[in-house]
């Protein structure tokens, strides 16, 4: 049995994308010596008023738009990536993930503290 509230859902859609933004900055790192690699990403907050309008509206979840990042500095070799702005990302992402699962189950919970009082009447 499934048990689905629209706030979970939209837990679930942050959540795919607090792990999309992961795999982004986890490509971006394994890149770091590629020549001419561009750094990419996505626009979170945008794409999260996506999701929860794609929730409230029935509809199936959408591709991340995934973008190349603007204003860093490029190596010699054309790469721009920086190790350091993309392990900030990775502990922003994996915040955000920590507590997506913390609000996801609350609404879990709370979804089982009114099952269990509709029980008991």
């Amino acid at each position: 049995m499934e048990i689905e509230t629209g706030l979970s859902d939209q837990i679930a859609r942050y959540l795919d994308l607090a792990a999309a933004e992961a795999k982004l900055t986890a490509v971006n790192m394994a890149n770091v010596d590629t020549p001419g690699y561009r750094t990419v990403g996505m626009d979170f907050e945008a794409e999260m008023r996506g999701a929860i309008d794609d929730v409230d509206h029935g509809r199936p979840a959408r591709k991340v738009c995934v973008v190349e990042v603007d204003g860093l500095i490029a190596r010699p070799d054309g790469n721009n990536v920086s190790i350091d702005r993309e392990s900030l990302n990775l502990a922003e992402a994996q915040l955000k993930f920590r507590t997506g699962v913390a609000l996801l189950r609350q609404e879990y919970q709370r979804v089982m503290d009114a099952i269990h009082a509709d029980n008991g009447k």
